[in-house]
């Protein structure tokens, strides 16, 4: 595996992992709210056809934390992070896989960068919209918004809403350590970028009515964090896209059906950066 430091918008160092033949089409994995890189680690045997890239988004994992809420909500500096990851690494053929929150950093890229450099984009779980624009409706019950603890400086509560929010994001219970592994990221994210991360407001809709590009939504039918009717109606502003609705499936399907996941991503890919060519 590679390791870079990305210079990201407003010059914020972003730590991005890097495996796979160089030359080959990239996926680029974003992942979620409070989340880290290594949350995809079953996806690495992707690696053997395409170059897998991952990043910890600012504020999480190893890259920078600025203490600025500022530095979270302005969707210029997400889109920038994205573009100096593909630029920096000259990634090919780009596909951008967003999980959750990762939809919201995927659609700020296209508002400022447009689809040129890309061929396809993956909403996994994906948000609709954040701050002012989000609707009461895509909020299921286990939404991190409906949850104070979450952003608590009491670590003994933080650590026990975190433990939960981990546990609701899958139908089915995860293997231990996979699950423990995904609190212990989770926990590394302050509680003020916990906060700043939704004070921004953006709309992914009129952002997806704009890309053409071939496009796949993937949404657990027991979603109850971002709720299955976001999922579909993303796939209706996304022009040219499909919809995959898993049964038993909660908010984390890479996680919860790997293979599954890692099969439908890579058949969506081939054709993608077919259609690219």
């Amino acid at each position: 595996m590679r390791t870079h430091s990305v210079t990201g918008g407003g010059g914020l160092k972003l730590h991005v992992t890097d495996h796979g033949p160089q030359e080959a089409p990239a996926l680029l994995f974003i992942h979620g709210w409070a989340q880290h890189s290594i949350c995809w680690e079953a996806q690495a045997p992707l690696a053997e056809r395409f170059r897998v890239v991952a990043l910890d988004l600012r504020g999480h994992g190893s890259s920078d934390a600025p203490q600025d809420p500022a530095a979270y909500s302005d969707t210029r500096l997400w889109g920038e992070d994205i573009h100096a990851v593909i630029t920096e690494l000259g990634l090919e053929k780009t596909i951008l896989i967003g999980w959750s929150y990762g939809a919201r950093v995927i659609a700020s890229y296209l508002a400022a960068y447009g689809q040129e450099a890309l061929a396809g984009i993956v909403a996994v779980g994906g948000v609709l919209a954040i701050g002012d624009a989000r609707e009461p409706w895509m909020m299921g019950e286990g939404s991190p918004a409906l949850n104070k603890d979450l952003y608590t400086t009491d670590q003994a509560r933080r650590l026990r809403a975190t433990a939960k929010f981990v546990h609701d994001c899958t139908h089915q219970p995860l293997p231990r350590q996979t699950y423990g592994t995904l609190v212990g990221a989770n926990m590394l994210v302050s509680p003020l970028v916990r906060r700043a991360l939704f004070a921004g407001t953006l709309d992914c809709r009129p952002i997806w009515n704009t890309f053409t590009k071939p496009a796949c939504v993937i949404h657990g039918a027991n979603d109850t964090i971002v709720v299955p009717g976001v999922g579909k109606a993303a796939a209706e502003a996304l022009p040219n896209s499909t919809l995959s609705l898993w049964d038993e499936t909660g908010h984390a399907p890479f996680a919860e059906h790997p293979e599954r996941f890692n099969t439908e991503l890579a058949l969506f890919a081939a054709q993608a950066c077919q259609e690219a060519a």
